[in-house]
Formats: structure tokens, C-alpha cells, sequence
């Protein structure tokens, strides 16, 4: 019996002949009995228990004072492996025999669709409207909804070679999952990646099901199906099935009728190129359209078909890319033409918002645009009025943009006509010229200087190793910013950009107005900026559409949004999936400041710079209506690398009124000369500026007048020339003797180009004369030419 805990040793009653050592169980020399239990408890008692290395027992009385067990090496140790065996049998439990479990119970419970039930779910037809809700057109599946089931013998080694090495090489192999691809899909769920590793099976399973989303459920479903499947089917049955539902693009779902669809062909006949253009494009059907990629695709599974064996590099070597039929010989009852290029657009932006084409086509979706009918008849009517008899090798594009939504009113890319290279030139990437010079202007106004300010406007000017023209050597000692924007005066804007606000200052006053990071293909818009950001050159690029959404966001009094074809999305029975239509989703955002009044400001002093261009330029809306715009335009660089005096490559006019901004360019798209049907340079204000002007005043014509918000000027303000000429005024120069020519330019090899070469335009309207490297690089959509291959070498390695 243990005496209680807190009595007086001297009073407790005396120790009987039978405790401790007297009975010979005996304690030991530190008080303890036999059992390990303390029959006592003195200052010295627990002192020596202490220094044996024991704790006092939390749940005893009188402070935790309790006698404690003492454990003897032995009795430690194997205390310890059974808390080893224990935690083993934990672990097999949950990471082995109950997956297992599980694993059981959902075989039993799952079943595998047929490629017939499938296919029953599949390719309903996808309604277009526009944005009054009138239907634009309909999207119909390529077989109609007839589609034709092949049978395994009649898919070829060669279409299943070419599927194996775009998505399962190992598919012969394989029990229906892959274990290295499922460490990495794992790896990647975790880390926020993307990309898995499901293999043809699980790939299968996934159309079938129609579930798509990124969890560990769906991949463990898809797992035990695809498990269950190549235990109940053979290879055969499993490849034929997968090749009988998936979806291709261009409405076509199954091997057959894609092949039909993009060759006019049926599937037994396709070549080794043909059937690997197709299996690139598996991964994202929505870009079948883009020739580009799909011309990268195939070159990637090429070469995987070369490494698994399955042609020889010899074969790979003579291989050409096989350029599939036009797309209204495959889908003669689809929107076509022109409009074709929005469905392209629209397609690409729902990818991006989780509905790929597959998962609309299947649903039977109904996509409600932004495209306004009367403005996009309009977009057409003006292009094909101003030009016609033009020269055939220019292109053209035109994209306006509402600035109170971010929504994109009409929308011209090209013809899209057979004979014609079908490129989408709204989306894609060139040089925008003295176009982006008013963001050179946000950077300044955001720095507190205003359009008074002056600047050393002669040329030519030197700046680091360059020099720095202007049209005809134009003269401007005592240059304001108003002036030099009116002007476009390429060495104030040199000035200001290498000596004043810093080239990053640029590069983030276009990201804040709209312009993207990247085109959406990872092709980045200011990659690498130097002082030709100045003047829009160098490796400055941004396609017609970020350009009409970055002006709108001037016309908008400085809030941004986002540029976008698409206003609502709905089931085939009305159930809203998203609306971009509700006030949260059309407030925007401050773009220049946090400050509201201050962001206001800032737009609408760039909006008062850019008016006066109109009238210069003799593009000023019908009306008298409120507009403002830039044009802008790019010299012609040689394959040499030697820019011309006397050429123009691109051509732009962008401008805005309150209610629409809109972009236009014109070009050839290959780094050729452009030249007007009367063999004259063509620039911003030419073509382009015909056009744009074209377009806006019949637009216009129908709306009601809106004016451009008053706000105060920043900084100082540009005192009214006394007479016509350019030279400054006596008084101006003497209020204005600081500038920015006495500071020393920039040692940064980022801020400072680094040529000495030279080039002189020669007619009176700015020509955007770069300093940078020589040989510019043509930024695609290119569809052909060894500037596109450049290029291509450049960004990819």
C-alpha cells in the first residue's frame, strides 16, 4: 500500500516487517521498492529522482509529487518498438489496405460508357448571338450529328502511332494509368502547376464523363475506370473508342470526321503528317484554327514519333507540314468569312475561362457576344469601301472597343477567304510606332510634369551612341510635350523617356492602360524594352486589339477593363454560367492612380494632347464631335538588317470618342514595303487613318453627341504660339530655359540603344526611326518567310 502522498514522514505509521528491505523484495539505495513505486517522499527522495532521469507525474497530488513507474532499458525498449509497430500498422493501414478497400468497392461500382453513349452526349450545335441578342450564327458539328463509328482494323498503325506519341507512348504497355505521370500530375496539383499525366484511357474516361475539373476525386475515378477498362478490353477496343470520341475541333469529334474536316479525306488515308497534325491537336482542340500552333504541335509529335521508332528520321526529314482545307469547305453552314475570326476569338477567350470548345460543343451552350451588328456591318462595309483597288498584299484590321464595358464592338482580323493566308491580323503582334508615345506621356504626367513642359525637340540628337531623328530633320529648339505629341517629334519623346522618366515607367503605364504581358501564346509584348519603346519600336509589339483596348481606357476617364468578345454564357435551357454584363463586372479600375481625381487627370491630359493630332492630321470626326488619336508608323527594316529612308512597313491610326475606341492597321506581314495603289509610302494617317475615320463617323452617325470630361491640367501648362510658325515665342523661352538636354543620358545598356546608324524619313509625317538593333525580328502571325523562322529560332532556343 503506498502511503498518501503529503503526510509527514515522522507521522505515518511505522513500516511493517514486510515493506521494503525487511521482506526481502527489498528497495533500493534510492527509496524506491520492488514494484518502482517511492513509499516516501523527502527533499533527498526527490532529488535522486531527478537525477535518475524521471518526471513527476502530472496527474498526482500534492504537486505532481505521485510516485512514478520506473521502466528498466529492457522494459524502455521494447516499449518503444511497439510504438514503432504500432505507427507501421497505421501506416500500411491508411496508405495500403484501405486504398485497396476502396479501390474494390469503387470497381464493383463503376461502369465504363460505350463510345455510342458518348458519341449520344456529344456535339450538339452551339448558338452565337450578338450582343442585342440577335443570333449571329450556329456552330454544327462537322458529321451533323452523323457521325461514323470505325472499327478497330480500320484505324491505321500510322494514326495510332501518331496518337501514342502525342499523349501515351507507353499505351500499349500501360494498365491504364501511368505511375510517373501520376507522381507528376500530383507534384503539379500541389505546386499550382498544370499539366498530368493521364494516359489514353483515363483520357477516355474523362470525355466520357464529361468532368474535367482539377481534383484528386476525379482523377481517382478515372483511375479505377481506366483500370477496369483495359481488364475488360483490349488495346484494340480501347484505342478505337478513345479515337471515336474525341474531339478534334472545328465541330468534329471521332478520327473519321476530323479527318474529312481538316483533309477531306477519309481516316485509312491518312499520311504520317496528316495524322500527326491531327493528334497535335487533341490537346487544345480550340486552337485548331491556329495554324501556327498547330504547325508547332506537329513538329512535336513528329519527333516523338521518331524517338518511340515509329518512322525514321529520314522520313521526318522529307516530312512537310500538310496545310488542312479551308474551314468553310468543311463547315460550309458555319459563320464564316470575316465573323469566322470573332468565333475564333470568342473560343480561345471561353478556353481561358475553363469551357474549352469541347465542353460547349457538348453542352449545346449559348454564347452571347459583345460584337454590336450595326458596328461590326459597319467594320466590314468600311474596310472593303476604302480598299478597294488597293495593292492585294495588304493586310488590314480593324477592332473597336467599348470603353464603358471593355467589350469588343466590331471586330475585323481580314477577309478569310480562300486564296487569301488566313491570319486573324486583329491578334497579331508588330510594332505600333508613334502610337505608344501616349504612354510615354503617362509616365510623365504621372511623374507631376505636364504638356507645358519643354524639351530639346531639334534633330538630329544624340543620346548615348545613337542618334535620333525626326521627319525631314523637323526643328523644334523649345519644344512643349503638346507640341511634340501634335508633331510627333521623335527626339522629345527619346528625351523624355532615356533622361526623364525611365523606360519601366512606360512599360508599366501600357500594362496599367491594358496592354497584356503577353498575346495569350506566350509571345510577350515589351520583352527586353529599351529606349525605342519610346517611339513604339525595337521589341515593343502589341496586336490591334490591345491597342483599341489601351486607348479605351483614355476614353473612360482612366478606369481599365478588360478587353473581351464574350458577355454571358448559358446552357442549351438558359442557366447563366457566367455574365459579364452585371455593374461588379463592368466597374474596372483606376489605371494611372489610386487616386481618383489624380486618374482622371492623367487620362484626360493625354486625351487633350491627342486632339490636336486629328486636326492635323485632317482626320477630325464628322460633327464636330469629340475625338481624339494617334497615328503611328514603322520603318521598313531590309533582310539585311539596314532600315530604309524611304519605305514604311506598318501603319496605324488609333483613336476614341466617350463611346467607342478603335484601332486600325495596315501592313503586308511579311517586313515588306507597303506603297498605296498610286505607289505612294503609305502612313498612319493614309490608309489607316481613311479608314478609321470611315468607320467612326458612320458609327457615330447614329448615337447620340457625348463630350470628353474637363479636368485640370498637370504641371505646367503650354502657353498659346502667337503666331502660326513652330519657332517658340520670345516669352516662351524665356519662362521655359530648363530642359532635359544638359543632363548626361543613362548608362544602363537596358535604357540606351546601342547603334550609331541613321535614317531620314522623307514626307512630313512622323516615320518612327529606331536605333535599336538592326533586323528586327517579324512577329507573326508571320505564315511563312525567313523572318517568321528568325523569329521562331529567337523565342523558342
Amino acid at each position: 500500500m503506498v502511503a498518501p502522498v503529503g503526510v509527514p514522514k515522522e507521522e505515518r505509521e511505522p513500516e511493517l516487517i514486510t515493506h521494503r528491505a525487511h521482506n526481502g523484495t527489498g528497495g533500493d539505495e534510492h527509496g524506491y521498492d520492488s514494484d518502482g513505486y517511492d513509499r516516501g517522499w523527502s527533499d533527498e527522495d526527490e532529488a535522486r529522482f531527478h537525477e535518475a532521469g524521471f518526471d513527476e507525474d502530472p496527474e498526482g497530488d500534492d504537486g505532481g509529487k505521485k510516485a512514478k513507474k520506473i521502466l528498466t532499458p529492457e522494459q524502455r525498449k521494447k516499449r518503444r518498438w511497439r510504438r514503432i509497430r504500432r505507427s507501421l500498422y497505421a501506416f500500411v493501414g491508411i496508405f495500403f489496405v484501405l486504398p485497396a478497400i476502396a479501390f474494390a468497392i469503387t470497381y464493383l461500382l463503376v461502369d465504363v460508357p460505350s463510345p455510342q453513349e458518348v458519341a449520344a452526349q456529344q456535339g450538339k450545335v452551339v448558338t452565337y448571338f450578338y450582343a442585342d441578342g440577335k443570333e449571329m450564327g450556329r456552330d454544327i458539328p462537322a458529321d451533323g450529328g452523323n457521325r461514323i463509328h470505325l472499327e478497330p482494323h480500320q484505324v491505321t498503325d500510322t494514326v495510332r502511332h501518331a496518337v501514342y506519341a502525342a499523349e501515351d507512348a507507353t499505351f500499349e504497355t500501360n494498365s491504364g494509368f501511368d505511375i510517373t505521370g501520376i507522381a507528376r500530375a500530383a507534384y503539379n496539383q500541389l505546386t499550382g502547376g498544370v499539366g498530368g499525366g493521364s494516359t489514353i484511357s483515363q483520357q477516355y474516361i474523362k470525355v466520357a464523363t464529361e468532368n474535367d475539373e482539377y481534383s484528386y476525386t476525379r482523377k481517382w475515378t478515372e483511375l479505377v475506370k481506366s483500370f477496369k477498362m483495359n481488364n475488360e478490353q483490349s488495346k484494340d477496343q480501347i484505342i478505337t473508342a478513345y479515337l471515336n470520341t474525341i474531339y478534334f475541333g472545328r465541330g468534329a469529334y471521332g478520327i473519321e470526321t476530323a479527318a474529312q474536316a481538316f483533309f477531306g479525306k477519309h481516316a485509312e488515308e491518312l499520311n504520317s503528317s496528316e495524322s500527326a497534325a491531327l493528334a497535335g491537336m487533341i490537346q487544345a482542340p480550340g486552337r485548331s484554327e491556329d495554324l501556327e500552333n498547330v504547325q508547332k504541335r506537329w513538329s512535336y509529335v513528329m519527333d516523338q514519333m521518331v524517338n518511340n521508332r515509329w518512322i525514321t528520321q529520314q522520313e521526318r526529314d522529307s516530312a512537310t507540314f500538310p496545310t488542312p482545307i479551308p474551314a468553310e469547305e468543311a463547315k460550309p453552314d458555319s459563320i464564316s468569312g470575316p465573323d469566322a475570326y470573332i468565333e475564333g476569338r470568342v473560343k480561345a477567350e471561353l478556353e481561358a475561362k475553363g469551357y474549352p470548345e469541347e465542353k460547349v460543343q457538348s453542352g449545346g451552350y449559348k454564347v452571347y457576344t459583345t460584337i454590336d451588328q450595326r458596328a461590326q456591318e459597319t467594320a466590314k462595309r468600311s474596310v472593303n469601301e476604302v480598299m478597294d483597288g488597293q495593292p492585294e498584299e495588304l493586310r488590314k484590321a480593324l477592332v473597336a472597343v467599348d470603353p464603358k464595358t471593355g467589350g469588343v464592338l466590331a471586330y475585323y482580323g481580314g477577309p478569310n477567304e480562300a486564296g487569301v493566308d488566313e491570319v486573324d491580323w486583329g491578334n497579331q503582334q508588330r510594332n505600333p510606332g508613334s502610337s505608344f508615345k501616349p504612354f510615354d506621356l503617362v509616365a510623365l504626367l504621372q511623374s507631376g510634369k505636364g504638356l507645358g513642359e519643354v524639351y530639346d525637340g531639334s534633330s538630329p540628337r544624340e543620346f548615348g551612341n545613337s542618334t535620333v531623328r525626326n521627319s525631314e530633320d523637323a526643328q523644334c529648339p523649345q519644344c512643349t510635350v503638346a507640341e511634340a505629341m501634335e508633331r510627333s517629334i521623335n527626339t522629345v519623346f527619346y528625351d523624355i523617356v532615356l533622361n526623364e522618366v525611365g523606360v519601366q515607367a512606360v512599360v508599366d503605364a501600357a500594362l496599367s492602360a491594358g496592354i497584356p504581358e503577353d498575346d495569350g501564346g506566350n509571345r510577350p509584348t515589351m520583352a527586353n524594352a529599351d529606349g525605342n519603346i519610346a517611339i513604339g519600336g525595337g521589341s515593343t509589339v502589341v496586336t490591334p486589339t490591345d491597342m483599341a483596348g489601351a486607348y479605351a481606357t483614355f476614353a473612360a476617364g482612366g478606369t481599365q477593363r478588360d478587353t473581351h468578345f464574350v458577355s454571358k454564357l448559358t446552357t442549351a435551357d438558359g442557366e447563366v454560367l457566367f455574365d459579364e454584363t452585371t455593374p461588379e463586372a463592368v466597374q474596372g479600375e483606376p489605371a494611372f492612380s489610386q487616386d481618383t481625381e489624380e486618374n482622371k487627370q492623367i487620362a484626360g491630359n493625354v486625351t487633350e494632347s491627342l486632339e490636336p493630332v486629328l486636326t492635323s492630321s485632317e482626320l477630325t470626326c464628322a460633327d464636330e464631335r469629340d475625338c481624339a488619336g494617334k497615328t503611328g508608323t514603322h520603318q521598313y527594316v531590309d533582310p539585311e538588317g539596314n532600315k530604309s529612308v524611304n519605305e514604311n512597313a506598318e501603319a496605324w491610326m488609333v483613336g476614341y470618342n466617350p463611346q467607342i475606341a478603335t484601332s486600325v492597321w495596315v501592313g503586308t506581314g511579311y517586313n515588306k514595303p507597303i506603297r498605296n495603289a498610286d505607289g505612294g509610302l503609305i502612313y498612319g494617317s493614309g490608309l489607316p487613318g481613311e479608314l478609321w475615320k470611315t468607320f467612326m463617323d458612320s458609327y457615330l452617325e447614329e448615337m447620340p453627341e457625348a463630350e470628353f470630361e474637363e479636368v485640370e491640367p498637370i504641371g505646367r501648362v503650354p502657353t498659346p504660339p502667337e503666331t502660326d510658325d513652330s519657332t517658340p515665342t520670345s516669352e516662351e523661352t524665356t519662362t521655359t530655359a530648363t530642359t532635359t538636354t544638359t543632363e548626361e543620358p543613362p548608362s544602363s545598356s537596358e535604357e540606351v540603344p546601342t547603334s550609331t546608324e541613321e535614317s531620314t524619313p522623307t514626307e512630313d509625317e512622323e516615320t518612327d526611326t529606331e536605333t535599336d538593333v538592326p533586323g528586327l525580328p517579324t512577329w507573326p502571325g508571320n505564315p511563312g518567310g525567313d523572318d517568321n523562322e528568325r523569329w521562331r529560332q529567337e523565342t523558342e532556343g
